[in-house]
């Protein structure tokens, strides 16, 4: 099929304009055929995308299913994917639909809702699939716009301050992105990604206001896209806009939010850092490492402290996204494949944690940790599933959790021991602070009043959650459906790596990297 990868992304921004043309009124038969619509966007494009998934050869490292055409004022539409970018479809197409189906309790300008929520899918994959840094600057930065929306019309009562937050972080993080983007262009005259990484970037020490930089035009590069992916993921100290935007933000906002956005920072250290500014990125790598560390350590700690239950997933995720960070700069097999890995299966258990929380939120109307207990006596299927993805989180051996952390924790005791063992302690505080907050919502006596009438899940809400039991599962018995995909794009961007830096000699040029 041609144009497939076009038709994927583009599907969902589709169905959002057939429903802000031709959908009227904000009746409940309205607002039911919206939500209709929405869902059955999202599953064709799921449908879709499969076939994406068959055509691809995981054994070619370079771009399949390309597509290139002319586009406006000289830049071009060009998109691809590879082994690294494939699963990342994948997981959007896979958990857009679960989502749309947990919202089915919206009764608030619905319409909107639903557009928001199919723009946001058709610019996130776009991140995905983008083969030219213009392309990948406007799906990235529009990502923020329907988010931003979602959060401030839809969310809690603190929504605004939360989604301005969101915003300004996210934003200013990625000005300083497109102004590199701008010197990369003036560099290598062109914007086409797959160009740009067989180009050299100058490596030699440079003067800048008289210090010198090592690493020269390379690292100036890396710093700028490293202040936009940093927010993105987000890493630590530039997280503290991730609570509160899970907090305020809707339940579909939040998985969204969780699952997909913060993957597109740890994408984007894989797409642009490591293969195209080698040099600067093994210069930097001690000083992501210890960050990392810092945000396993830290973010766990402060997740233990929590009184509200989306608080403590979102500080879990800050902690979780460190692993990330630190098998991407750890640069060796194991810790890029580990660190994709986590990002995969971070997308299906945070998803479904935070879908856990609106769950006894929809019926409870309250986040707050102390307002529950015993909910095992009343809610016998919400407690075995809430435990399934809580010992996932904690990375339990089985589970999707366990295969990411594990993996690297293996890459980076290779680079650096100290790292390794600091980062091991957060396997320790995520069983503490998981396994506490399951204790006093789940376990227990009954004895709060509000309470005693609560009813267990909806035949809905188990399907919603069975896919994702499902991969959960699967990918902690069965890792190599995903590592057999991503293994052969990860080796040749780390052979790839590995000669521009050991080719680079301090105070040259640096050589052919490719």
């Amino acid at each position: 099929m041609d144009n497939l990868l076009s038709i994927v992304t583009f599907l969902p921004l589709v169905a959002a304009l057939i429903l802000a043309v031709f959908l009227r009124g904000e009746d409940e038969a309205a607002q039911l055929n919206a939500k209709r619509l929405a869902l059955a966007a999202t599953t064709a494009t799921f449908i879709t995308s499969i076939f994406i998934l068959v055509q691809f050869d995981a054994s070619n490292t370079g771009f399949q299913l390309v597509e290139e055409t002319e586009w406006m004022f000289g830049l071009t539409y060009k998109v691809g994917v590879d082994g690294i970018s494939v699963l990342f479809v994948m997981l959007t197409t896979f958990l857009m639909p679960l989502t749309i189906a947990a919202c089915w309790g919206v009764t608030h300008r619905v319409k909107e809702y639903m557009i928001s929520m199919l723009v946001l899918e058709t610019l996130m994959l776009g991140v995905f699939v983008a083969l030219d840094l213009v392309l990948f600057y406007l799906f990235f930065e529009a990502g923020l716009i329907p988010m931003f929306l979602i959060i401030g019309i839809w969310g809690g009562k603190d929504r605004i301050y939360a989604a301005f937050k969101f915003f300004l972080y996210t934003f200013l993080g990625s000005v300083l992105m497109l102004v590199a983007m701008i010197a990369m262009y003036v560099d290598a005259g062109t914007t086409d990604i797959p160009s740009l990484l067989n180009h050299q970037f100058n490596a030699g020490p440079i003067t800048v206001m008289g210090w010198q930089v090592a690493g020269g035009v390379q690292t100036l590069l890396w710093v700028a896209f490293f202040a936009s992916f940093a927010v993105k993921m987000p890493m630590w100290p530039v997280h503290t806009w991730l609570p509160d935007a899970h907090v305020q933000a809707p339940t579909a906002g939040s998985v969204v939010l969780a699952a997909i956005l913060l993957k597109m920072g740890g994408y984007g250290f894989l797409r642009f850092s490591l293969p195209m500014f080698p040099v600067a990125s093994d210069l930097m790598a001690p000083f992501v490492l210890w960050l990392s560390v810092i945000a396993i350590v830290y973010t766990s700690l402060v997740a233990m402290v929590q009184e509200d239950m989306k608080k403590l997933i979102a500080y879990s995720s800050v902690a979780h996204m460190g692993y990330v960070t630190m098998g991407i700069f750890a640069a060796n097999q194991q810790g890029v494949d580990g660190a994709i890995f986590q990002m995969i299966s971070h997308g299906f258990v945070s998803g479904a944690l935070f879908l856990c929380v609106g769950v006894i939120y929809d019926r409870m109307h309250t986040r707050e940790i102390d307002a529950y207990g015993g909910l095992a006596v009343r809610m016998p299927a919400y407690a075995l599933i809430f435990m399934l993805f809580t010992m996932a989180n904690v990375g339990l051996p089985g589970t999707s959790g366990f295969v990411g952390e594990f993996l690297t924790l293996m890459g980076v005791f290779q680079v650096n021991t100290w790292v390794g063992l600091i980062a091991t302690t957060g396997v320790i505080l995520s069983a503490a602070y998981a396994l506490w907050l399951y204790r006093r919502v789940v376990f227990g006596d009954l004895i709060k009043e509000s309470l005693k009438s609560i009813t267990d899940m909806t035949r809905r809400e188990k399907a919603i959650f069975a896919p994702l039991v499902v991969m959960t599962l699967l990918l902690g018995v069965y890792p190599s459906l995903v590592t057999d995909i991503i293994g052969p794009s990860v080796e040749a961007l780390l052979t790839q790596y590995d000669i521009a830096v050991a080719n680079h000699v301090p105070g040259t040029h640096v050589a052919a990297n490719h």
